[in-house]
């Protein structure tokens, strides 16, 4: 599993100063400690993170000589600077289910040939306890031919006795379509001209 090492952020620096001096701002927050623990990370640190994990991936944050295994909460990205401002962090407690999403990734999305593929959900929301967190679910399309839908209910995590699905099962993941560019016929182009 990663590992990030990060560092106590003193309040009294403002958050801009720190993203000036190569830091990302974020916070290391659970259930056994008072309040959220502000923390400072490497830029370099945590754009490793950010291509290596996605939001509600488990890793293990190193802060102060001690180890915590942590679920990546929020990241938030600034697009148009190309930085990251902000990574939060959730301690997870061993046998305690713990709220968190995992992406959806599509694979072999150019063997759909009749039709458009639509991904109408990005990610699923799930309780799960820590030795079963998924950060990724990930689909074949391959198979898929115009018409056909895929549910939440269709997915491999729906089937994982440890993991409780938040989001509704009948809720469409990606359908295939048909392709709204269709070019009219000749008659039809000539009957319009008279």
């Amino acid at each position: 599993m990663t590992t990030l090492k990060v560092q106590k952020r003193d309040m009294e620096i403002k958050a801009k100063k720190l993203r000036r001096e190569g830091f990302v701002t974020g916070s290391l927050f659970g259930k056994e400690f008072d309040g959220a623990i502000p923390l400072k990370i490497e830029q370099k640190e945590a754009e490793r993170i950010q291509r290596e994990c996605l939001k509600g991936s488990q890793l293990y944050l190193e802060l102060d000589g001690k180890t915590y295994d942590v679920l990546l909460k929020e990241l938030d990205y600034d697009p148009m600077k190309h930085q990251i401002i902000e990574m939060d962090f959730q301690a997870l407690v061993k046998g305690e289910k713990v709220h968190s999403v995992a992406e959806i990734v599509l694979h072999n999305k150019d063997k759909v040939v009749d039709g458009v593929l639509e991904q109408l959900l990005s990610e699923i929301s799930y309780k799960a306890v820590p030795e079963a967190i998924v950060d990724r679910v990930d689909v074949d399309c391959s198979k898929l031919r115009l018409g056909d839908t895929l549910k939440v209910s269709d997915l491999e995590i729906a089937q994982d006795k440890n993991v409780d699905i938040m989001t509704h099962m009948d809720t469409p993941v990606v359908s295939v379509i048909a392709s709204r560019n269709v070019v009219p016929d000749a008659e039809e182009t000539a009957e319009d001209e008279k």
